[in-house]
Order: C-alpha cells, then structure tokens, then sequence
C-alpha cells in the first residue's frame, strides 16, 4: 500500500502514529506529492478527487482517504482496538476535536502563507485559534480522565493536534493554564510512535 503524504500535516502524522502504534508501518510506503491551495498534483488528484492527504492506495480496492477513514480502516485491519466495541461515542468525539483543532490550525498557516499580505485578515486568523482555546480549555477541563485511559484514536488525535501547535504555532504557549493536559502530552508525546513522526526531528 501507498501513502500518499505532504508537508509535516497533522493529519498525515495522525495516520503514521496509527500505523506505529498497530505494527503496520512496514505494510505501507510512504510517497510525497504536492497539496496546497494553489495546487494538487496529478497522482493525488487520481487517488482522491478533491486532492487532500492523506490518502491510502491499497493494493487491492478503492483508495482510502481522509484521516478519519483512514485510521479507522487500519484499526480495522489490524483489530487493534482503537475504536472501542461499545459505547464508542466518548472516544469519536474526542477524535472528532481533535480534527477541528488541526483544521483551524492548518487554516491559520495557509492564511499567511497562500493568500497576499494584502488580502490577509488578522481576526480571521484569531477566530481560528480561539476555536483551538475552547478546544484545549475543554481538553484541559473534562477530558484527563479519557485521555489517561486505554489508548484509542482520540487520544492519538490530541497528542497530533498538540503537537502540531508546538511546531507551527509555539508562540501561542497553549500551555499556559492548562497544566493537566500539558503534563499529559509530556508524556504521551514521548511514545516510540510519536517520536518517530515527530515533523522537527
């Protein structure tokens, strides 16, 4: 299988920390292609009609895209129990914030490196991270107990999430205040899995 990748994205890395963490890396080779708001190239476009990454290009089958489907397809294959058999909504949300966090992160990023200084706004780019500030305050606030509890996809999405903070968006201190979940990410980001796709190493 092909995996098709771009840039150092939260999303990709969501993937790559799934194939780590279900003994399935070795299953997968990873291949660049150009994604950005300016332009996709030809093989992503071919795997997946609307050119975001990740994409999966499995030897047998339909490509698999979005990091979601993704995930959930390799858990699957693996049975690795990253999705919980019953009650799995708790776990689903919590994935599902960590995605929105990503997305309004990235979205700061583009902002100031595909659009114009002309055409850039300021408050845009804030409305962006006061969605990642209610995120984080409500990480910090009602989910340690899930986050400290058997490993799932939700917590592999906040520990990319923050990570992706960290490498794109350190001036933000996204810590300060949030002493629980910066004490969790110390020590989930210091998972073989996550040092091993770390974007700064």
């Amino acid at each position: 299988m092909k995996l098709l990748v771009a840039g150092p994205s939260p999303f990709v890395r969501k993937v790559l920390v799934v194939l780590h963490e279900t003994d399935q890396a070795g299953d997968v080779e990873t291949v660049k292609v150009t994604a950005t708001p300016g332009g996709t190239d030809a093989m992503l476009k071919a795997a997946n009609p609307v050119g975001k990454i990740p994409a999966l290009v499995r030897d047998e089958g339909t490509t698999i895209y979005d990091s979601r489907v993704i995930c959930r397809y390799l858990d699957d294959r693996r049975g690795a129990g990253l999705y919980p058999d019953t009650n799995p909504w708790e776990t689903l949300v919590l994935e599902a914030t960590a995605d929105a966090m990503m997305e309004a992160a990235v979205l700061m990023v583009y902002e100031k490196r595909y659009r114009d200084t002309t055409e850039q706004s300021p408050a845009w780019v804030e409305a962006q991270w006061s969605k990642v500030e209610s995120a984080l305050d409500a990480l910090n606030a009602r989910w340690m107990s899930h986050l400290y509890g058997p490993m799932d996809i939700g917590q592999i999405g906040v520990g990319c999430a923050l990570g992706y903070l960290d490498f794109r968006h350190e001036d933000r201190g996204w810590r300060a205040g949030r002493d629980a979940l910066a004490a969790w990410y110390d020590t989930f980001s210091a998972r073989p899995s996550m040092q091993a796709t770390n974007p700064a190493a």
